[in-house]
């Protein structure tokens, strides 16, 4: 009998052994490293019985056919990396999805639709400035104006796909027609210590939620800072102070709301200078859109208050704006069923991440079923998942594709 638990842990561990030398995992989009992931993922898809593919976005495909006219339901996640990652983020979503399949086969189960697993190129968007790419084309929202997108060394988007085998005028082409899109199931490690505080191995996910992005720019009066007066100072750092302070209460404040500035560029940034001028990040995470609207708001009246009472010049700009992606009520009842099958207490949680399920979104219903992580640790070479809880994954994605039914998700699939 096999211990899928032990399983995904092998298979986990000897994906993480490709990646580009240093700590943790360093796995980027169209690189070595990525062409002998996907021959590995490649193998493993076939042992399910799947066939391959790799579209035009470098998505790596694994495809089980249905009876003939059914609809497709989707599995998978992202086999891209942060610099010096973890193990888990993303590609344990992949591992997980094969290896729910491969136990169905072993049980002789048939299902009534045809399932695909994707291994999105890259989510992460650490290579290029875009990310999603894959899932947004399946999806038929990418922008093929990111082809020209170039990384660190000057390569672009566009020919790092052709570099890589992929043809990327045909970007446009990928998308899924709507019709006959039953779903898509993402699994993903938590990222967050909720799950091991309640002593629970997997949760679905309510809602992923909205994101929005500030630029402020503060301008003071660069001086002297021995013989500039304090009186009369227009220290745009100290402005710069004000705002970090108040972007911190508002999410230490506020209901469902996560607030924070992560960078700062201080200008001279030299230690005998006043700082003339800053440039400051101010980031908004909330389920709720209005809660996360209504913060941004603030922060741009108190930013224009602030820079006023202190002699300052100041510019906020929202970069970036995406709603919350609530995920379908239907297919998290069957997951959470499915979780319960196998002794779990079935919770609902956000998730403050973004995910390739909400770019999924614009074409199907999504879902998302959360694994604890030890320490709600990511993103680091620490990141950690116990067999135990990889074993209760597959059992769980392998029981919620046995209870969904496209007409109606209530009645187990013959096994």
């Amino acid at each position: 009998m096999t211990d899928w638990g032990k399983e995904a842990a092998a298979r986990l561990e000897a994906i993480a052994a490709i990646s580009e030398p240093g700590p943790g995992v360093t796995r980027l989009p169209y690189t070595q490293e990525h062409r002998r992931a996907l021959e590995l993922l490649e193998s493993w898809m076939l042992e399910a019985g799947l066939s391959v593919t790799l579209d035009a976005a470098g998505t790596l495909v694994g495809r089980l056919d249905g009876p003939e006219g059914a609809g497709t339901f989707y599995l998978g996640s992202h086999q891209d990396s942060v610099h010096h990652g973890g193990a888990f983020d993303g590609i344990m979503g992949v591992v997980l999805s094969i290896l729910s399949l491969e136990k169905l086969r072993a049980e002789g189960g048939t299902l009534p639709f045809s399932v695909e697993v994707l291994a999105f190129a890259d989510e992460e968007g650490v290579r290029f400035p875009t990310a999603l790419l894959g899932s947004r084309a399946l999806a038929g929202t990418a922008d093929t104006a990111v082809l020209d997108m170039a990384d660190a060394e000057g390569t672009t988007l566009r020919d790092a796909l052709r570099a890589f085998g992929c043809d990327p005028d045909e970007l446009g082409m990928l998308a899924r027609p709507r019709a006959g899109a039953l779903g898509f199931l993402e699994t993903h490690i938590e990222q967050g210590p909720v799950l091991e505080t309640q002593g629970q191995a997997l949760a679905a996910v309510s809602t992923i939620c909205g994101i929005e992005r500030h630029a402020v720019t503060l301008t003071g009066a660069t001086g002297h800072a021995g013989t500039l007066p304090m009186e009369g100072r227009r220290d745009a750092l100290v402005g710069a102070a004000a705002l970090v302070t108040e972007v911190n209460r508002l999410g230490r404040e506020t209901s469902d709301l996560r607030a924070t500035v992560g960078a700062l560029d201080v200008s001279p940034n030299v230690v005998n200078a006043v700082p003339g001028h800053v440039r400051m990040t101010a980031e908004f995470r909330s389920p709720r859109d209005k809660v996360r609207e209504a913060a941004g708001q603030t922060l741009q009246r108190f930013a224009v208050q602030k820079a006023e009472r202190m002699g300052l010049d100041v510019a906020v700009e929202r970069t970036y704006a995406q709603p919350a992606q609530p995920c379908d009520a239907a297919l998290t009842e069957v997951l959470l069923g499915a979780i319960q099958e196998g002794g779990g207490a079935g919770c609902l949680l956000p998730s403050g991440a973004t995910h390739d399920a909400s770019a999924m979104a614009d074409l199907c219903p999504v879902v998302m079923l959360f694994v604890r992580c030890r320490n709600g640790v990511s993103h680091v070479p620490e990141e950690h998942v116990d067999p135990a809880d990889l074993g209760r994954a597959v059992e769980t994605l392998s029981a919620f594709l046995r209870r969904l039914q496209p007409a109606g998700p209530s009645r187990p699939a013959s096994s």
